[in-house]
């Protein structure tokens, strides 16, 4: 009998699962992880103008969203498939999950098959906390975390980890995920207030983060809410027709934003006319304008998460697998001895 021809070497992308993104980031160490994480976020911010740039492509739903979110520069291409359903937990799925690809732009072919829902959890709180550097107020102790979800503890590890919080108040209209929380981030060493309303949440709290889920216009923080010199991670607003902030809010605050023709239409900015001026991060990152610049400004982060942060954290952990077990060949690539024949591949496979 003729042997079965075997996949060659080209036919294999190294694929992440759940189970191996999980083992990976414990090996690293999680702080570590997002520490890391976030310098390739920074490094890809600061040399913005390599990348293609565009808004996700979005397809929309009663019952939520599923995105595509594409990016390249001149070696790597990469996109995220990433879904946000906020009915689901109801069901027993996730809100969120995501997987990605980057790819070689110099052949087309595939370099890394990666999940990314944890990783999309471990990329967006490590986009805040690096963000936080650069607009929080300086001797910041205290975060306020309303919404606490899924999220939650991702985004207190990364502002521990870039920023030095310790000191947490929590608010959910869920009194459970809110025990949830806290026994999570209790348990990694935080100081943990929990509150019975997103009024006390706030108050002594020197950064605020929203993480809510629901797909609506909402108003999680109102203006009177938010007092002078406080920094805003507005993480929940992500889609058009969902917002957590009160338009007055973002009046008096300076906002900052990944890539505005994405954030205009998705972002707390949709709130307000298309010319409302916003301050791009990348150009903060590069020095080219300042951050934070006194004592009693509200700074704003309106994120919606773009893709190069994707690209980064696809980036990051394809340089980190090299070498490891943290990763399985997948035959995903047909590759016939002769190029030209598929068909023939086909056939000796019988």
């Amino acid at each position: 009998m003729t042997p079965r021809p075997q996949p060659s070497p080209l036919a294999y992308v190294p694929f992440v699962s759940v189970e191996n993104m999980m083992h990976l980031v414990n090996a690293t160490g999680v702080k570590r992880f997002i520490a890391d994480l976030a310098g390739y976020i920074e490094d890809d911010f600061r040399r913005w103008p390599d990348f293609d740039k565009t808004p996700r492509v979005a397809s929309h739903s009663a019952e939520g969203v599923i995105e595509l979110m594409p990016t390249a520069d001149a070696e790597n291409y990469g996109f995220k498939y990433v879904n946000g359903h906020p009915k689901n937990t109801r069901e027993g799925y996730q809100t969120v999950t995501a997987f990605g690809v980057l790819s070689s732009v110099s052949n087309g072919y595939p370099i890394l098959l990666s999940e990314m829902t944890v990783l999309t959890a471990l990329r967006t709180a490590a986009t805040s906390a690096l963000v936080g550097r650069y607009l929080a107020p300086k001797g910041a102790e205290v975060m306020a975390m309303i919404g606490n979800g899924a999220q939650c503890e991702f985004q207190a590890l990364a502002f521990r980890a870039l920023c030095g919080i310790n000191r947490l108040r929590l608010h959910d209209v869920d009194p459970a995920a809110t025990e949830k929380a806290t026994r999570n981030l209790r348990a990694q060493g935080f100081e943990i207030t929990a509150c019975a309303d997103a009024q006390s949440a706030v108050e002594g709290a020197q950064i605020i983060t929203t993480c809510t889920a629901d797909k609506q216009y909402a108003t999680i923080l109102t203006d009177n809410m938010v007092g002078a010199g406080v920094h805003i991670n507005a993480i929940g607003g992500d889609c058009p027709g969902k917002t957590e902030l009160h338009r007055d809010i973002l009046l008096r605050s300076d906002i900052f934003v990944e890539y505005p023709p994405q954030t205009r239409i998705e972002g707390e900015i949709q709130q307000l006319p298309a010319d409302h001026p916003v301050h791009e991060l990348w150009q903060v990152m590069r020095g080219e304008i300042p951050g934070r610049t006194h004592d009693k400004q509200i700074t704003l982060f309106d994120s919606v998460g773009f893709a190069t942060e994707d690209f980064s954290a696809l980036r990051f952990v394809h340089e980190r697998i090299a070498g490891t077990a943290f990763f399985e060949p997948l035959d995903m690539l047909a590759d016939p001895d002769d190029p030209r024949d598929l068909f023939g591949m086909l056939q000796r496979a019988r």
